[in-house]
Order: structure tokens, then C-alpha cells, then sequence
């Protein structure tokens, strides 16, 4: 190489490359896999694994120094949302519950503001941060929130803080909740910086440094707790029935399981030595504690996740009593492991078991004359069941019925509606149109299709595996994941319900003749409403009394429902100058989603060709594709929906 040509080689370096987010998020979830099996072994801030990595680290050290014992309180649980995992519509549905009604000061709706507004976009907060890898939900609980009155300018200047500790602007929204015992901030911080990158924040500075800049703050505007106010909290927790903040000092302070003089006699634990030993002794007539000789204690292993179960369960009690008004029902807690368990019954009462996980419950006034309470599975939303709705939950047994009478009458791997049919007829009962007997097994046949355990070879006729009743049951576990299902029946209370043009929940329990109802409680309330149901269906000529009996018009749901849409389709029709067009049997229509209607009978989704419109079964897959283009085919009142260009997409 000549010279000339060394003079203009020069060496250009690039921007230093970032390590790829695979890579962060692989260091996240090693460091917090080992920091959860050693961070008990870790005495303080800096010493668990990983506790360096992320912005705040040193900021955490500082906030644990600046505390002194007489500090405010302020607890603080945190949550990491991987939101490509938690999905699209999860910023969405967050905000929507704590912006939910009931929890202000008055009573009312919730309202979301920011650093510099009361009033907080958060549509647009949503929609900032739809493309964020990671989101931080918190929620901010000072023990002495109701003195300090203003947690709007708190919580600003908590979060101010959090922006000097950890080197970067924040963008936040926030909630506060003043509807329990424990007025709380519910705050949702995107996770990225101002610098466009993703904000990673230590582990100590969540785990502690927050919390300790919370309690810095709070001790600054009400000033340091006194003696007074110490002790009073601490002789609250002696006999208390749930994990507290003794229970947290007596682990600490234990060696090997054992808690022993010295360690009680410690300097530090002066002023609480005496509330300490008081709450070694109800542990000991709880059966969580033994005194093995004097002065030395054994705490059970399982004395923690006891008393938070025992926590949890006194919530309960209060949610249900307090939902219940003061009338006597049996309290029952529905549990899901057991298989066929189901409950029927009114949405008494519902909210949130988890505000930060989103888990709901229903406090449930059942048919049965007892109060059940009910945990949602996790990505239910609470707008699905409206209080004082009819609902059922159930645990889906072994095997289906359905899948039992489809095997049994399967001739050499194929069933036939039309032999099915036929079968029905000579059984028929008064209270169950045969027809729809068939329909209710092709629905499940089309279910089992999309998994490919069926075949559908042409209309009504399937070909089925020999082993379909438990290969039916394993597809049902593993839709379900073994959980519960909770069944919207009617979004009418049963008041409304008794004098409605429409097929009714209360019309179902009429046809059943009541089976299952009790005589306290909402039962009682339902066999009223049946009385009345029963009266209106006289006047409408589609039912009569012989004798002891009553006689219910044959297809009576299939009229009602008939009737109702009629009554709508006119309604839409005169709004939109539309001609309605029934949906034939067999006949296959396309057209525009343009909305959903809630019935008596039923939601129903309107398809709009430009010329006319039908109305037909909604399904909830169909909601993203308001807007859109669909088709669907209905065989004797059962829907087969095609979804954008894929022909075939049934639902």
C-alpha cells in the first residue's frame, strides 16, 4: 500500500451496537430466577443477585440510609407487564378497571391524571406506549393516606423523585382509590425512557427504593410517627388474623426456625419486645407457634402462607357481607378444582380480588339459598356481567353428554342429523323442540371440527373417531385449562325479565319446571318471577293451565325469540331506511358488521350489505371485525361465521 493510500485509510467507528432486547431479557429472567431463591439470604439492598442491573441501584442505597425507625409507613406492590405477552387490549382494560365506578371520594368514577393535569388522556397514554415492550404498574398505599388528604400532589411529587433517582423523565398516568379502609394510588408507567430506549429499573430500587422514597416523602409532609402512634399499630397486629408486619420482624429475627431470647433482647427490637411475644403467644393458640422451652420459640414452616390464606378469607367474608345488605345467606367460596360443581345465580356484587393483576370477583346470591363467591380466571372482564344478572358457573365434568350421544349413535364412524332427528322425535318431551336437540350436537360437532377431531363429510353428516367422548374431554381440558366457566344466562334481572317479549332465562326455568331452585333466597325470588312470567305468557296466549299443570306452547323460545328480533329488525329499519332480511335456512349472506345488539334473547350482530341488513347470533370472535366484511350461513338457528378471506373460519 503507498503512502498516499495509508494517509487516507482511517478507521471510522460505528455507533456502539445495543445488545438486542432477547438479550436483556434473558439477564431479567436469570437474575430474577436466582435472586428469588437467595434474596431471603440476602440481609441488604445490593447484595441479591442482579440488584445492580437497571437504573435506581445506587438511589436505592441512599433511600434506605436517609429512614430513621419512626418513619411513615407506605406499602408499595409492583408489577412488570410483558405486554406482547398480556396482549393488545391490556393497557386498555387496566385503565378501564381502576378508572371503574365507585372509588372516589364520592363514590364515583375513578379519574386518570398526570405530572402536569387533573385530567389525563389516557386513550392517548394507551396509544403511546402500544409499541413498549414492558410496562410498571404500582400501587402506592401510605398508611396514613387519609392525613395526607391531597394524594394527587403526592403521588407528583413521589413520581418526581423517581425521575431524579433514576436519570430519565417518566411518562405516567394515575388513579387514586378511596373505596376501602386503605386509600391507594394506582399508578401505570410506560417503560421507556426519554431516550426512546426501554426503561430497565433495578430490582432494589423496586423492591425497596421506591417504597423508601414513598415513606420519605409521606414522614416530610406529616412528620415522624410518634411513640404513640408506634405502638397503637403494633398492638393491632398482636391478634390479628393475617400475615402482618410482627410476623414479618419475628422471620427475620428467627435462626433456623427458632426464635430465641437474645435475639428478642436485641436493642433493636426494644420497643417491640413486648408485642412481639404477645404475637408469638396467639400464634400459639393458633397452632402456628410452639414455645419448646421458655423464652424459645418454633413458628410452624407453614405459618406464613396460613395466615395470608386466613387474610384473605376474612376479605372475603367482609366483600360478601357487604354485598348481601344484611341478608342472611350461607357464605360459600366456589372452588374450581371440583369437577361438575355449578352454581346459578344472581350477580349480587363484583370488583377485584387482585387490583394489580386485574382478577376479579362475583359475590354470587345463588338459587341454591346460599351466597357464593367467585374468582374470576384471569382476563375476564367485569363489564361481561352486569350486577343483578343471571349467571352460572361451572366446572366442566370428565365427558360431554353431547359427545356420549354422538358415539353411541354413530353407525361405523358416521353420525347422521336426519337418523338423530328421528330419534328425538320419538322422544320428544314437551319442553325441548327435537330440532333443537340436533342443532346443540352439530354445534359441538363444528367445535370439535376446528380441532380436527371430526369431519364433516357433507350437510349433517359428520364422520367421528371411535374414541371421541375422551378425545372431546381432552380437548375441553385444554381449552379450559381445568378452570371454571362463567356463564353470562341473562343480562336482565329476573324483575325485568317477567314481562318481556323475548326468550328468557326465566322461560328456560319454566320449561324445566324450576328444577334446582330453592325456597330462600334468590330461588324463592326466581319461583315469584315465574308465577309472573307464567301469567304474561297467558295474556300472550303462549301458554295455559290444565288441572295442576302448565302448558307451555310448543317451540316457545323459538316464538319469542322470533317475535323480538321482528320488533328490533322494524326498530333498525325505520333508523337506518334498511330492509330487513331474514336469514333463511341454509342461505348464506354477506354483508358489513356493523354493530351488536343486546336482546332479551340474546346479542345479535347486524350484517349490512348496503341494500338490506339481517340480524344473526353474535359470537365474541366476530367483535374484531367490527367494520369489516363477513359472511355466515345459519342451519336451524345455528351461525357459521367466515372471518375475512378465509372461507371456512367457522365460529
Amino acid at each position: 500500500m503507498s503512502r498516499s493510500n495509508d494517509d487516507r485509510f482511517r478507521i471510522r467507528p460505528g455507533t456502539p451496537k445495543q445488545r438486542g432486547d432477547a438479550f436483556i431479557n434473558k439477564v431479567l429472567r436469570q437474575t430474577t430466577k436466582v435472586g428469588a431463591k437467595l434474596s431471603k439470604r440476602a440481609g441488604k439492598t445490593g447484595q441479591r443477585p442482579g440488584s445492580r442491573l437497571g437504573r435506581g441501584h445506587v438511589a436505592a442505597l441512599f433511600a434506605e440510609a436517609s429512614l430513621t425507625p419512626n418513619a411513615r409507613r407506605v406499602t408499595i406492590k409492583a408489577r412488570l407487564v410483558h405486554l406482547a405477552k398480556a396482549g393488545s387490549r391490556s393497557t386498555a382494560t387496566h385503565l378501564r378497571y381502576i378508572e371503574r365506578e365507585g372509588v372516589d371520594r364520592q363514590g364515583g368514577s375513578g379519574h386518570a391524571y398526570g405530572p402536569t393535569t387533573d385530567a389525563a388522556n389516557t386513550a392517548a397514554f394507551e396509544e403511546r406506549g402500544r409499541e413498549d415492550r414492558h410496562q410498571f404498574r404500582f400501587i402506592v398505599s401510605p398508611e396514613d393516606a387519609e392525613q395526607l388528604d391531597d394524594l394527587h400532589t403526592y403521588t407528583r411529587h413521589l413520581m418526581a423523585r423517581m425521575e431524579a433517582d433514576l436519570g430519565t423523565q417518566l411518562d405516567w398516568v394515575a388513579v387514586d382509590h378511596w373505596n376501602t379502609d386503605n386509600p391507594h394510588t394506582h399508578v401505570v408507567l410506560r417503560g421507556k425512557a426519554d431516550t426512546g430506549k426501554d426503561l430497565i429499573i433495578s430490582r432494589d430500587y423496586i423492591a425497596v427504593g421506591m417504597r423508601h422514597r414513598a415513606a420519605e416523602l409521606a414522614t416530610e409532609w406529616l412528620g415522624p410517627r410518634t411513640e404513640l402512634e408506634i405502638q397503637r399499630a403494633m398492638q393491632r397486629e398482636v391478634d390479628q388474623e393475617r400475615w402482618t408486619g410482627l410476623d414479618r420482624t419475628l422471620q427475620r429475627e428467627a435462626m433456623d426456625g427458632l426464635v430465641l431470647p437474645r435475639r428478642l433482647s436485641d436493642p433493636r427490637l426494644q420497643r417491640q419486645r413486648q408485642m412481639l411475644i404477645g404475637r408469638l403467644q396467639r400464634l400459639q393458640r393458633m397452632g402456628l407457634a410452639t414455645e419448646q422451652q421458655p423464652g424459645v420459640w418454633a413458628v410452624h414452616p407453614k405459618a406464613e402462607p396460613t395466615l395470608r390464606a386466613m387474610g384473605e378469607r376474612g376479605d372475603i367474608i367482609r366483600a360478601m357481607q357487604r354485598a348481601l345488605s344484611g341478608k342472611q345467606r350461607e357464605l360459600a367460596v366456589f372452588q374450581p378444582g371440583e369437577a361438575g360443581h355449578t352454581v346459578v345465580g344472581r350477580v349480587a356484587a363484583k370488583g377485584l380480588a387482585d387490583e394489580l393483576h386485574d382478577k376479579g370477583f362475583l359475590v354470587i346470591d345463588g338459587t341454591d339459598g346460599k351466597a357464593h363467591y367467585v374468582t374470576l380466571p384471569l382476563q375476564s372482564e367485569l363489564e361481561q356481567y352486569p350486577t343483578g344478572s343471571v349467571v352460572e358457573v361451572k366446572v366442566p365434568t370428565g365427558v360431554r353428554a353431547a359427545d356420549r350421544n354422538i358415539a353411541a349413535l354413530s353407525v361405523d364412524g358416521i353420525y347422521r342429523t336426519d337418523a338423530h332427528l328421528v330419534l328425538a322425535q320419538s322422544q320428544a318431551m314437551h319442553d325441548r323442540d327435537p330440532r333443537e336437540v340436533v342443532v346443540a350436537h352439530v354445534r359441538r360437532l363444528e367445535a370439535l371440527r376446528r380441532n380436527g377431531i371430526a369431519e364433516r363429510i357433507n350437510e349433517g353428516v359428520w364422520r367421528v373417531p371411535g374414541d371421541l367422548a375422551e378425545q372431546g374431554r381432552q380437548y375441553d381440558a385444554q381449552r379450559l385449562g381445568g378452570s371454571m366457566v362463567v356463564e353470562l344466562k341473562s343480562h336482565l334481572p329476573i324483575e325485568q325479565q317477567t314481562r318481556v317479549i323475548g326468550a328468557t332465562w326465566l322461560d328456560q326455568q319454566l320449561i324445566s319446571g324450576g328444577e334446582g331452585l330453592g325456597n330462600l333466597g334468590f330461588g324463592g325470588e326466581v319461583k315469584d318471577a315465574m308465577q309472573q312470567r307464567y301469567e304474561f305468557l297467558t295474556e300472550l296466549g303462549l301458554a295455559k293451565r290444565r288441572g295442576q299443570s302448565v302448558i307451555l306452547a310448543r317451540n316457545l323460545l323459538a316464538t319469542l325469540r322470533g317475535r323480538e328480533l321482528t320488533k328490533a329488525a322494524q326498530e333498525i329499519a325505520v333508523e337506518t331506511s334498511l330492509e330487513h332480511q331474514a336469514a333463511r335456512d341454509g342461505q348464506r349472506v354477506a354483508g358489513i358488521y356493523r354493530r351488536s345488539i343486546q336482546l332479551a334473547s340474546g346479542r345479535f350482530a347486524m350484517l349490512d350489505n348496503g341494500q338490506s341488513f339481517c340480524l344473526l347470533p353474535w359470537k365474541p370472535t366476530i367483535e374484531q371485525q367490527l367494520g369489516q366484511q363477513l359472511a355466515a350461513t345459519q342451519r336451524s338457528g345455528y351461525v357459521s361465521w367466515e372471518l375475512g378471506r378465509n372461507r371456512g373460519i367457522d365460529i
